[in-house]
């Protein structure tokens, strides 16, 4: 059984909907004190609301974390309210489409400033408290979309999520002599509001290519990253979690179906 991390100071960036909200669930769930940032004020109030229903200790501070005063203003605002900050879930994030021959500079500033600078600024901003910890877990969402596998439209986001890896190694490098652990989870197709809006033969569509053949929820990432935040796991820093039902395996759609056809 897993040492318990009741008490522990969580904060969880973009946790106000989708997967960061599910990462914020599964820690609250689990006893600890967590503080999830949004963009929008009213959405994080309600999602702060709805997490804390059953006594769980929930708030919210709106943060733009492409914004480093925003990053500092919430890593301050978390140490006066958690008593500290042991946990860090880098997890904001955007995903506007567009093709590589229409994107603009505009567009690709929104997504980097947004996934891959908020990262660093994220985890900048939360360094010491980290630190004072002495058992400090940084967690990036990533994905498998740009360090695994490409999609058409999403040049911009590939790129900043392959980055946010190349970050990740150095960062568990230098932070590990503070005793802080860097690692990322690599979520495959989620079932959020996002997806949702889709429609319902889209999601069949999508689920059809990945060998357990279902779609991931997003408790199934916030519990990787709770394990990543354990003491069990404080031996693990600079490496990856994919979590798609199998998805990056199959060379083809014809071998999943294939499977299918004999089972």
């Amino acid at each position: 059984m897993f040492t318990s991390l009741a008490g522990r100071a969580v904060v969880v960036t973009g946790g106000t909907r989708g997967i960061g909200k599910g990462i914020a669930s599964v820690f609250a769930r689990n006893g600890a004190r967590v503080l999830i940032t949004g963009r929008d004020s009213d959405v994080a109030r309600a999602a702060a609301e709805e997490l804390s229903a059953d006594g769980a200790e929930v708030s919210f501070i709106q943060t733009d974390v492409s914004s480093r005063e925003d990053c500092r203003r919430m890593a301050a605002n978390a140490i006066e309210r958690l008593g500290g900050i042991d946990v860090l879930c880098a997890n904001a994030g955007v995903f506007p489409d567009s093709l590589l021959a229409d994107m603009t500079e505009d567009l690709l500033d929104q997504v980097l400033g947004t996934n891959l600078k908020g990262t660093v600024f994220s985890v900048q901003a939360c360094l010491d408290a980290l630190k004072r910890s002495g058992r400090g877990r940084v967690i990036l969402t990533s994905s498998i979309t740009g360090p695994i596998t490409g999609y058409p439209g999403w040049t911009g986001y590939g790129a900043s999520k392959a980055g946010q890896l190349g970050f990740m190694r150095t960062a568990a490098i230098e932070l590990a002599p503070s005793r802080i652990t860097v690692n990322a989870v690599l979520p495959g197709n989620i079932v959020t509001e996002g997806l949702a809006d889709l429609g319902e033969e889209y999601a069949a569509s999508m689920a059809a290519s990945i060998p357990l053949r279902r779609l991931g929820s997003v408790d199934d990432i916030g519990y990787a990253a709770l394990f990543l935040a354990t003491e069990e796991a404080g031996y693990i820093t600079g490496q990856t979690i994919v979590v798609d039902g199998g998805q990056v395996l199959p060379e083809t759609l014809e071998a999943v179906l294939e499977v299918k056809g004999s089972g």
